[in-house]
């Protein structure tokens, strides 16, 4: 299919609500037009791993490495459609095994060498070579079969099984092109910036572990994606990227102007940004939201009756308006309400403690002296392992744990490492997993619940997601891909295989001098049109 009709059926689809919004604070237009010129002082909440965004896995490592890359294709936040970057345009095959794209004219990398073909197929092809150090490319290539140059301006991607995620892959940071010279330097060089040469409006200029990150301007760019607000080079001059761990003092460097703009705020510093010359830009994360997987080989999760009542038994609204924010949106599947074809599913998620009763009920669920249901002596009760890669996840936790116990449902919390947890989730030994995944594309649960990849929930062959997420990988094709995309979401919840709880948010700040501070489409940071004005 080519990409003009793909584009005109997306624009026809309304896949994806406008996600972005601001509060209080002084707009561009206080400002004036945007100007040329400074350092965007930005406060974020961790050191980056690596800012090579090609082996790049946390947040913070990639909105560096966002701004250092370019990406053959980039994706409309508001609308999910896949639009021109370095490439012009592209086409795909009839079952989605190979995409073929026609480079732009004049993109050059900071070395000065041609982006070209060539240098495309270096980029994948070592991508690929990275195997699990590439956190996110690995995934997107997991059965890339080569690039193929067929002149200087056009290269053919193909893959050995049907891959229609692979044209939205295209647009990340993670397949971001690097130029042929930055592989003479070894992974681990490259993730402290040594040799990291990209085409995109910043160059890597110092690291400074656990206190600052800084890019420079690339001079002479002019090759910007179709979706930034100008073309040519980028407003500033730097991006001085502040390591500010602890949130009272990240919150307390931007309220006294040592910072222009922060990262990750927290609820509960959430009101003192709004209004008084601060802005709140927030943008929900697509992808899989923060959810309850059910291992449904474990214990009383064997039991659909079960995994069904604990979907009724959560209190999705007061999750949100209790321990979050009202930035924080309620589930209404297993996908964020940003991720292109998400369903409202809306009834399926509504609290109903009395539904959740019947069904405990007729499956012999009765209650016991403390209130926990019991039957044949087991005990209704699961344990769910969780980290702390979001502040709030124990309090929510706590929560759910309190309103499950209104149906006769004992949830265990186990805490652990971030490490113990990707340990625990690769040995399959739980019973529920506490997790979130960004992805602005439906294939994430192909990912995760499909038998033939991760199959996180242990399901059998016979199950009834395999054959929905199967369809939605074969085809570009939107008019095809979204029902097989909305039956999988509706299939997951109906079998109680996950219950989605809240959608993660970003919630930035800045104050009065930082302008233009926007999220892409994976919710995280592009800084091109981004602008400082003077005190």
């Amino acid at each position: 299919m080519s990409r003009t009709a793909v584009t005109s059926l997306l624009a026809l689809s309304a896949l994806v609500l406008t996600a972005c919004s601001s509060a209080g604070g002084s707009t561009g237009a206080d400002a004036g037009p945007p100007r040329p010129g400074g350092t965007l002082r930005l406060g974020i909440s961790s050191s980056p791993d690596c800012v090579d965004p090609q082996q790049a896995g946390t947040n913070a490592s990639l909105n560096v490495g966002r701004q250092l890359v370019d990406s053959l294709t980039d994706q409309d936040p508001s609308t999910g459609e896949i639009r021109p970057w370095l490439a012009e345009k592209w086409e795909s095959n009839a079952d989605s095994t190979a995409f073929t794209f026609h480079l732009r004219d004049g993109a050059t990398f900071s070395d000065n060498t041609p982006v070209d073909a060539a240098a495309v197929k270096t980029s994948f092809d070592a991508v690929k070579a990275l195997g699990p150090k590439a956190t996110l490319g690995s995934g997107y290539l997991a059965v890339y079969k080569g690039t193929t140059v067929v002149d200087p301006k056009t290269v053919k991607i193909e893959f050995s099984v049907p891959s229609a995620q692979f044209l939205q892959a295209s647009s990340t940071m993670s397949l971001g092109i690097l130029a042929p010279a930055a592989y003479r330097k070894t992974p681990d060089e490259r993730c402290q910036g040594v040799g990291l040469i990209g085409s995109g409006p910043f160059v890597f200029e110092s690291l400074k572990q656990n206190q600052e990150i800084v890019l420079a301007k690339r001079k002479g760019y002019g090759w910007g994606s179709s979706l930034f607000k100008h073309q040519g080079e980028a407003y500033l001059d730097k991006i001085a990227y502040k390591i500010v761990p602890e949130p009272g003092v990240r919150t307390g460097s931007l309220a006294s102007a040592q910072l222009d703009a922060i990262t990750d705020v927290q609820p509960v510093d959430e009101p003192q940004f709004t209004g008084n010359g601060f802005t709140e830009p927030t943008r929900p994360n697509p992808g899989i939201v923060f959810n309850l997987q059910a291992n449904v080989t474990r214990g009383v999760l064997t039991d659909e009756k079960v995994r069904q009542a604990v979907l009724k038994g959560i209190n999705r609204p007061e999750v949100t308006s209790t321990v979050l924010t009202p930035n924080y949106k309620a589930a209404t599947s297993i996908l964020g309400s940003a991720t292109p074809f998400h369903a409202d599913l809306s009834p399926l998620l509504a609290y109903d403690p009395a539904g959740a009763t019947s069904l405990l009920e007729s499956s012999g669920w009765v209650p016991g002296p403390d209130g926990i249901r019991t039957k044949n002596g087991q005990r209704l009760t699961a344990k769910v392992v969780f980290s702390l890669v979001f502040n709030q996840n124990k309090s929510v936790l706590e929560l759910v744990q309190q309103q499950l116990r209104k149906i006769g449902f004992d949830l265990q919390i186990e805490q652990r490492t971030t490490a113990e947890s990707v340990q625990i989730t690769q040995s399959g030994n739980y019973e529920y997993l506490w997790y979130n995944t960004t992805r602005a594309d439906p294939d994430i649960l192909r990912n995760l619940f499909s038998t033939k990849a991760n199959n996180r929930s242990k399901l059998t062959a016979d199950n009834p997601v395999d054959a929905p997420l199967d369809a939605q990988s074969s085809t570009v094709d939107p008019a095809k891909r979204k029902p097989a995309a909305e039956e999988a979401q509706r299939a997951i919840i109906e079998h109680g295989y996950s219950a989605p709880v809240f959608e993660l948010t970003q919630v930035l700040a800045h104050g009065p001098n930082a302008h233009g501070v926007g999220f892409e489409a994976s919710s995280r940071l592009q800084l091109f049109d981004a602008w400082v004005s003077g005190s």
